[in-house]
């Protein structure tokens, strides 16, 4: 059994969603067991609403919570007792191979580099959500967690990506490439320039060059590398306009008598497609580069996401990526 610890009590819709989520996961898995952490008066009565295997879920009771607008720091430092520390140092600690959260961003990343530590040799650990495209999903990394990233971190967002897409998501050679502002070597920012060549002679990953913005939904590589600013940007702007389409295609087809007599043809077809393009159903972003396995999902995650982020921690703790990250970087900090 593996066992997945979740924040409760992190998020715009928490616990509920949360809980939901959690009870969803263990459902439709009977290889896994959740801890919730937070509130014990409050997550039992979020969880007497459902009908689940008591064994598969148990609750850490962490009485304190941190909000969004709280300085991350101060926040891990003072709250020990929160959902989110309480939460970390189970993994840190082995009694969980994994720790999904909602809540503060900044939060999440502090905890997780303070708390579970980071990878020896891992410079910068980058948050790496997979993105729906046209050929299946990709990897964006990094889209939140390093704004002002150094060449060397780009370098090695691109080894753990390519990590990630091999191990976990079976791709045997994953397609790396950097965003830019056109294919030639001689575009881009001073970031991307001094970048490039790093990432072309690396040699443990496959390095295919630049990728414009509008290449990356047609699935143009499968390890998408760049800095969080930027990156945060396009998983924003994704999510977006994926959202208005489904909107505006659902409006047009229900706008007369004819378009909605064609939709009733139509439906199960549109439905699938427009199912892969719901990001949603990916999981959470995982911090790439820590000794333990940490999720952060949306501030608004529903419960699928919640669920999808808990099952996506099996295939994760399953394949060791941890380990392969340590193996692929920390021989480099040896030399160095």
């Amino acid at each position: 059994m593996i066992k997945i610890a979740v924040d409760a009590m992190g998020g715009d819709n928490a616990p509920g969603e949360i809980v939901k989520g959690a009870v969803d996961a263990v459902t439709e898995r009977k290889d896994i067991t959740v801890c919730l952490t937070g509130q014990k008066d409050v997550i039992e009565k979020e969880l007497s609403k459902y009908t689940y295997k008591i064994e598969q879920i148990e609750i850490v009771d962490a009485p304190e919570v941190i909000e969004t607008g709280e300085p991350p720091v101060n926040a891990i430092r003072k709250k020990k007792n929160s959902s989110l520390v309480v939460g970390l140092n189970l993994v840190k600690n082995g009694e969980a191979d994994g720790f999904v959260s909602a809540g503060s961003s900044g939060a999440v990343l502090v905890g997780g580099q303070v708390i579970v530590g980071r990878v020896k040799g891992v410079e910068r650990p980058p948050l790496a959500p997979l993105i729906p495209t046209e050929k299946g999903v990709s990897l964006l990394i990094d889209c939140g967690a390093n704004v002002d990233a150094r060449p060397s971190h780009l370098v090695q967002f691109a080894q753990m990506g390519s990590l990630y897409m091999k191990y976990v998501m079976g791709i045997e050679n994953p397609r790396v490439a950097i965003v830019n502002i056109g294919v030639e070597e001689e575009k881009g920012n001073a970031l991307v320039k001094e970048t490039f060549p790093l990432l072309k002679e690396c040699k443990n990953i496959n390095f295919i060059g630049s990728i414009e913005a509008r290449e990356i939904p047609h699935g143009g590589a499968d390890v998408i590398v760049c800095e969080a600013f930027v990156g945060n940007v396009i998983l924003k702007l994704y999510e977006g306009v994926g959202a208005t389409m489904m909107t505006m295609v659902k409006k047009g087809l229900m706008s007369n008598l004819r378009s909605k007599i064609g939709a009733l043809l139509i439906k199960p077809a549109l439905k699938s497609t427009l199912k892969s393009f719901d990001a949603s159903q990916y999981g959470g972003a995982p911090l790439l580069g820590l000794k333990g396995l940490v999720v952060k999902t949306h501030g608004s995650s529903k419960a699928k996401e919640v669920k999808n982020s808990i099952i996506q921690c099996i295939s994760f703790k399953e394949n060791e990526i941890s380990d392969k990250i340590k193996g692929c970087l920390a021989p480099e900090e040896t030399e160095a």
